[in-house]
């Protein structure tokens, strides 16, 4: 073998431990770090299936529509234009939700995709929120799973508190954070850690994400496995999380988080919902 080929071969399996290396600091070595958890009875008080017919819209008795681009203040520089449309979100007919972006011209965004909320049908103060879902990968991709206050209305963002349960950026399929935001670490500040998949990614199977909540802790999962513990000390303002959230879904494309798009991100791309679930302790 000559030379060149010799350091290109070292060149690549640096660059693949690297790689692993990175996953492992995400998360894939956590367990020595999280302290044991207490007992915890729960029993379901709210969940959602998404059973019904193939293309109908998800239950109006449990889910509203954001409609527009955020212009109202929750755009987070976001490039989509959310809709209520079944090619953007439907029921596929065999119990998921789908929601999905597009790379379409439309409203004057170059984008389309979709955002549901349980705002004003359903909130919890405390318990187990989960999700069993299959989610999008390209870059400038952000599917997420994710609540906010109840008293959003009366105590604005960051006020009234947001828990992202899952979040990811496309360009990382085997990389998922949750963070929590509130006075003092929102946005760019907020409290937040990966959890990183050593073996598989999060788009090609299904996952589920959760939290249990307290008075005085956010305990984060993913397949049952506690990644991260979020306790009053750790945050680096007010601890805004003793009051009812409501619940929301949804694929943006671009923002800040994620960065723009590339040529080479594929569209459409959907995000599976298998369920959400909701437990009270008992």
């Amino acid at each position: 073998m000559n030379t060149s080929k010799i350091i290109s071969s070292l060149t690549s399996l640096k660059t693949a431990v690297l790689g692993i290396l990175v996953v492992l600091l995400a998360g894939g070595c956590e367990k020595a770090a999280i302290q044991t958890l207490p007992e915890r009875n729960w029993e379901l008080a709210w969940s959602d299936d998404f059973t019904g017919a193939a293309g109908s819209a998800p239950d109006a008795g449990k889910w509203a529509f954001d409609i527009g681009t955020g212009s109202n203040g929750w755009g987070n520089s976001e490039l989509q234009y959310y809709t209520n449309r079944p090619e953007n979100i439907k029921l596929d007919g065999n119990g998921m939700l789908v929601i999905t972006a597009k790379s379409e011209s439309y409203a004057g965004s170059g984008f389309t995709s979709a955002r549901i909320k349980t705002k004003g049908l359903f909130a919890q103060q405390y318990g187990r929120f989960e999700a069993r879902i299959k989610t999008p990968t390209g870059p400038g991709l952000w599917p997420a799973f994710w609540m906010l206050g109840a008293n959003i209305d009366t105590k604005p963002w960051p006020q009234c508190g947001e828990i992202d349960i899952m979040e990811q950026r496309g360009q990382q399929p085997s990389v998922t954070w949750g963070s929590v935001h509130g006075p003092g670490y929102s946005g760019g500040g907020a409290i937040s850690k990966p959890y990183g998949l050593v073996n598989g990614r999060f788009d090609t199977e299904f996952h589920v994400y959760a939290v249990e909540w307290g008075e005085d802790y956010i305990d984060y999962f993913v397949d049952n496995y506690l990644f991260q513990r979020i306790t009053p000390e750790t945050v680096t303002g007010d601890w805004v999380y003793n009051t009812p959230f409501f619940l929301l879904l949804n694929v943006a494309v671009g923002g800040n988080f994620v960065g723009f798009p590339t040529t080479g991100t594929p569209f459409p791309q959907s995000m599976y919902v298998d369920y959400v679930k909701v437990y009270k302790q008992k």
